[in-house]
């Protein structure tokens, strides 16, 4: 049940901190001094496999000691991270003792300056998905390899087995749908924001008129796919043509109007006549159109000869 609130990580920052202290007690994860070029260094490359940090066997009780520093700000920023004791040998390079929590202190613009330290994505993912009894985790398709740890550190912890699976994203013609470069837009004062009309984003589309009816048609006739996909923005447009059909009252205006006197017709003379609100809609009702000796036309419609 959403509420009516969102969820946020940092709702768990606390769970994820006793989390972390879980796997150290078990022997999953330790304390390392290497800096982050030596970590990389470490890492190995795709064809090359790692090889352990020589922090790899500090004891539990150490490990807990120093991550207790860690949290109370005695260590500077890059000085020491918590990582998983996985496999530095493994093909998955995210297997090979990914970092948990790195010092940040940076006050969090939701919990203040409680945190000296802060959770890395894959580690704070899948334990946020299994404290919210997430069944089932979307991603889009580049984060498969990140699957393996995404089941590792819930496996490890023994809590509810939320899943990750994978699809491929929905590309729409004329379209930015990355939220990276959407984001750059917004920055670079391109778009006045993420409800920016011309955005491809939810509450773009909503601005314009989209409605949820037809984008959920959209979605549905799309699919879901592990194949990349580009869809026509005419598909869309033509849904919610269809939606709008269904709905939307036939009301007429003219944007650039032209006053025109037909002199042939009576002075006081008027008639009324009556307008199918939606022909697709019985229950939308009429209306009454008047029309006199003068009537307003769209100036590009006029011509004199």
């Amino acid at each position: 049940d959403w509420g009516d609130r969102l969820y946020s990580a940092s709702d768990y920052f606390g769970t994820l901190y006793e989390y972390a202290i879980k796997l150290i007690q078990s022997g999953k994860a330790y304390v390392c001094d290497l800096s982050p070029d030596e970590t990389r260094e470490y890492r190995g490359t795709l064809t090359e496999p790692g090889k352990n940090s020589p922090y790899r066997d500090r004891t539990v009780e150490e490990n807990l000691a120093l991550f207790e520093q860690m949290q109370a700000g005695e260590f500077e920023e890059g000085e020491k991270t918590l990582r998983a004791m996985i496999d530095m040998t493994s093909p998955n390079i995210n297997l090979r003792d990914p970092v948990m929590y790195r010092i940040l202190k940076t006050p969090h613009h939701r919990t203040g300056s409680r945190w000296k330290i802060y959770p890395m994505y894959d580690f704070a993912h899948g334990q946020s998905d299994s404290i919210e009894g997430v069944t089932h985790s979307l991603c889009s398709e580049e984060y498969i390899n990140h699957r393996p740890l995404y089941d590792w550190y819930i496996e490890q912890l023994g809590i509810f087995p939320s899943k990750q699976y994978e699809f491929a994203r929905i590309n729409v013609t004329y379209c930015v749908t990355s939220k990276r470069e959407s984001l750059k837009m917004i920055e670079a004062g391109v778009v006045s924001g993420w409800d920016d009309p011309r955005m491809c984003t939810v509450r773009g589309m909503r601005r314009r008129g989209y409605t949820p009816e037809a984008i959920r048609r959209f979605v549905d006739h799309v699919g879901v796919t592990k194949r990349q996909t580009t869809a026509e923005i005419e598909l869309l447009e033509a849904l919610l043509r269809e939606d709008l059909n269904k709905r939307a009252p036939r009301i007429l205006g003219v944007l650039k109007p032209l006053k025109v006197v037909i002199t042939n017709y009576p002075e006081d003379g008027e008639e009324t006549f009556e307008g199918v609100n939606n022909p697709e809609d019985e229950s939308a009702g009429k209306r009454q159109i008047p029309f006199s000796r003068e009537i307003w036309v769209e100036r590009d419609d006029f011509m004199e000869d």
